[in-house]
């Protein structure tokens, strides 16, 4: 097959679907108008997120097989269109389900140990040792919102603390050793700390919002490695100022652009809830890294690699 590559990824994809015999056409340069005129010669397309896949693009690639995207979900692609036309899709949260786990669970711990705030004290001279004073895991309430591949992930990575852990899905029948199944009524009365890994739809879209976040009985510490557009930010700030969320470690965020190498650059344009939020010492970010290490870069191309080659076989 002729198999086009928008995004650069880890060499291994090529290299694996080259000798499976397929032929890779790269286009890292060429902008969606450049890639929409020959579309036509392709078999399939890689992608990460540099733009976005609809019906229009879908329309102009009649011999399309497969789109494969280099990442956790398939959010940036009409999925529902694609598979009207019979096009196979892949994601790989295979790829980096250890990597968000391990950020997760780094970032909960930072925060309970105030380590950020710490560090930026201790480098100005300040050696507040009462006012750093931090929490411990152990005996705390873990609730994980989504339970697929990365909720379970970092389900596994808490086995090591004395923690009970619950999950909350859509999906009945997800819950296992690692994660005690409950209804949304009981995570909300009982978790310590919400944990999101829940891709981006119509259901999860400004999913934690002032509603969602007032059903909690007591306040909690919140972590997003997921999406950033299922957080209100404006509702969120407000938790953290009136103390109903106590920390939160925010690896992704509701401003984001499509794409996550690009985020917003001018600061006059940046929206004043975000401003507010990087005012506050309890809150801890990342630039949507979580699943990105040195490993999970390999991992994902192998993982797709692997997908498009058993799906579609060798080539000649």
């Amino acid at each position: 097959m002729i198999i086009l590559h928008a995004d650069s990824n880890h060499p291994l994809l090529l290299k694996k679907l080259a000798e499976a015999g397929h032929h890779n056409i790269e286009a890292y340069d060429q902008s969606m108008e450049q890639i929409l005129e020959n579309q036509h010669l392709y078999d399939g397309i890689v992608i990460r997120s540099r733009f976005d896949i609809g019906r229009s693009f879908l329309d102009a690639a009649p011999n399309l097989k497969f789109i494969a995207r280099v990442g956790a979900g398939l959010e940036s692609i009409d999925v529902e269109y694609a598979e009207e036309r019979g096009i196979a899709l892949f994601s790989a949260p295979e790829g980096n389900r250890n990597a968000v786990a391990e950020h997760a669970l780094g970032m909960l711990l930072s925060l309970f140990n105030k380590l950020n705030k710490a560090d930026r004290e201790v480098r100005n001279g300040y050696w507040n040792r009462e006012a750093n004073r931090g929490l411990e895991l152990d005996g705390k309430t873990v609730g994980l919102i989504g339970y697929g591949n990365m909720g379970k992930a970092f389900a596994k990575k808490l086995r090591g603390f004395e923690v009970e852990v619950l999950c909350y899905d859509i999906l009945g029948g997800v819950g296992d050793d690692n994660a005690r199944q409950v209804s949304l009524a009981e995570f909300c009365q009982k978790v310590d700390v919400v944990s999101l890994h829940t891709p981006w739809t119509a259901e999860t879209n400004k999913m934690i919002n002032e509603e969602f976040i007032n059903s909690f009985s007591k306040p909690f510490w919140f972590l997003n490695t997921a999406r950033g557009k299922s957080v209100v930010t404006e509702d969120l700030v407000q938790a953290l100022i009136q103390g109903k969320i106590l920390g939160a470690g925010l690896d992704v965020l509701e401003y984001e652009k499509s794409s996550f190498e690009q985020l917003f650059t001018d600061k006059k344009e940046m929206p004043e809830a975000l401003q507010e939020l990087m005012l506050l010492e309890n809150v801890l970010f990342s630039p949507h890294v979580a699943g990105w290490t040195v490993e999970s870069h390999g991992k994902l191309a192998t993982t797709i690699a692997d997908k498009i080659i058993e799906r579609f076989g060798r080539g000649e």
